[in-house]
């Protein structure tokens, strides 16, 4: 019997409901059962593919090609389960589902609702069949109750309480007990408008779980519990903890595991075996040492929009043990030629992450020169490949105009769509206008790597398969000229058309990634690369 907890946020965003809720998740794995969890996004956009990282933090792809919410990436690293398709949806696509089959008569005629035809496409969707072996499904809706955007959602799992009943659907709150120093107190008035407001579209949440800086006086406790309808037991601190990765241990000192399958009425649970989550918690809070990472981005002034990177330079710092100090850099400021690059003095290591568009992109170069020139640790992935290879092309392979089509037209366009670069004249190329959101090379491809090339002694192997999301490739009629400048294309795609990493033999470690590894970094297995970085990282710290 699979068993369902919905989890709902109030007062404010950015409660954390993607990390409770992955929380959540690895409790009941501690415990031995079976997982799965779902996002339900309140948005109108199809996906977040063409959303800015500003709005929206980072895109999570999927291994099956899905472009999803960044809380994906909190299931997969605290569950270790590859999220799919399946396990993401947003307004936009079921609107956009339901309108399709109007138009081709699937509804014979009748009215489209909200309901029921809203909330059936949604309620099918949380019961869609998540494999085998799941005992649990936790599925989180976006946003906070209360917006107009996610009634739908808040009915369809309030139709889903009622027909699953109390032993197979859960509600767990998460809402702020914000503390007001001006009285010296915690306020539990926005805790009770928040569960008042979900109580009144039919929604009676079984546990709270409550966000705060400090502990909860048992005579609040008591008092939410009184005003919120729930017993004292069922409100839970999730007080702020010093890392992510104490989220699990810190939740089940307060109970909410024990809690939760107590109102499944779930009697003789194992109990949870926290090790792994323990030795986490020690290596991250007693580091052999620190490295400065420094990140250069467009969009360092968000940092979700490179979340899933910052976790996976973590998650190296873990397999080596050590801290780790990441310097944001707006890669925008160094667009002007003119301008020091004093910022990345004494960095360790230098990581140049995916994006798009031309600004900022001449900094980037400039980034990948310094670390070339200075022998620092540089690790490009995607475009940060992509522009890591073109400044190669112009500064070593003596290819002066090397640019890419992203920026528009390019007399030598060592990056390009790959339809440009295929239909014989390369000096022709145009940018194709085509619909955003269908250009991209999406999902996991296999690439195989070169016998003795470095990454290929990282991997410990020559065949791999990795996460992609970009639309312009290296173009391969300049690999000659750039590999007899003394560029290694280490990894190609297996019908030798597409690279997919490359590296500077004789510099301590400098490798471009064409696709995504951070998206398959997990604190328990870190990604190789991200590993192997931040070791070459650790060295460069020694002989600064």
């Amino acid at each position: 019997m699979i068993r369902y907890i919905f989890i709902t946020g109030g007062v404010v965003s950015s409660l954390g409901k993607g990390i409770a809720s992955a929380a959540m998740g690895a409790l009941l794995q501690a415990r031995g059962y079976g997982v799965r969890l779902r996002k339900l996004d309140p948005y109108l956009n199809v996906d977040p593919g063409t959303m800015s990282p500003r709005q929206h933090g980072e895109v999570f792809v999927t291994d099956d090609g899905a472009e999803t919410d960044l809380d994906l990436g909190h299931y997969e690293r605290f569950t270790g389960v590859s999220a799919r398709r399946s396990d993401n949806i947003t307004t936009g696509q079921i609107y956009r589902d339901i309108l399709d089959k109007e138009r081709r008569g699937d509804f014979l005629g009748a009215t489209i609702q909200v309901i029921p035809h809203v909330t059936d496409a949604i309620k099918d969707f949380v019961l869609a069949d998540p494999g085998e072996g799941v005992d649990f499904v936790l599925c989180e809706i976006g946003g906070t109750v209360g917006d107009i955007e996610g009634l739908p959602f808040f009915e369809a799992i309030r139709q889903l309480g009622q027909e699953l009943g109390p032993e197979r659907a859960v509600f767990i709150h998460l809402t702020l007990l914000p503390y007001i120093p001006a009285a010296g107190e915690m306020k539990t008035k926005p805790t009770q408008h928040s569960v008042k407001e979900l109580r009144s579209i039919g929604i009676q949440p079984d546990v709270l779980l409550c966000r705060c800086d400090r502990p909860i006086p048992e005579t609040e406790k008591r008092k939410i519990a009184s005003f919120c309808n729930v017993r004292p037991t069922s409100v839970i601190e999730a007080r702020d903890v010093g890392h992510i990765y104490d989220v699990p241990a810190a939740y089940h000192a307060e109970g909410l595991d024990a809690e939760v399958l107590s109102h499944f009425r779930i009697e003789g649970a194992p109990r949870p075996d926290l090790t792994r989550w323990n030795e986490i918690a020690h290596t991250i809070h007693n580091p052999d040492g620190e490295v400065c990472i420094g990140l250069v981005g467009k969009y360092t002034d968000v940092p979700d929009a490179y979340k899933s990177v910052m976790e996976a330079l973590d998650h190296g710092g873990i397999a080596n043990q050590v801290g780790i100090d990441i310097r944001l850099i707006d890669s925008e400021q160094f667009d002007d030629e003119h301008r020091p690059l004093d910022i990345l003095e004494g960095v360790h290591g230098i990581i140049m992450p995916g994006g798009f568009g031309e600004r900022g992109a001449r900094g980037k170069m400039r980034a990948a020169r310094f670390a070339r020139e200075r022998a620092v640790p540089c690790f490009g992935i995607c475009y940060g490949m992509q522009l890591s290879v073109i400044e190669a092309a112009r500064s070593l392979a003596g290819i002066d105009l090397a640019s890419t089509t992203e920026f528009g037209e390019a007399d030598q366009p060592v990056v390009a769509l790959m339809e440009e670069w295929t239909r014989g004249n390369v000096k022709e190329v145009r940018t194709a206008k085509t619909d955003k959101g269908g250009t991209m090379r999406l999902g996991a491809y296999p690439a195989r790597l070169t016998q003795a090339s470095k990454v290929a002694e990282i991997y410990g192997q020559r065949e791999i398969s990795e996460r992609h999301r970009h639309r312009y490739e290296v173009n391969v009629e300049y690999l000659e000229p750039l590999e007899a400048a003394g560029v290694h294309f280490s990894g190609m795609s297996p019908d030798g058309k597409l690279p997919e990493i490359f590296e500077l033999p004789g510099h301590p470690w400098f490798i471009g990634v064409q696709f995504h590894p951070e998206l398959k970094s997990r604190p328990f297995d870190p990604h190789p690369l991200f590993a192997s970085f931040i070791k070459a990282a650790v060295t460069q710290s020694r002989l600064v």
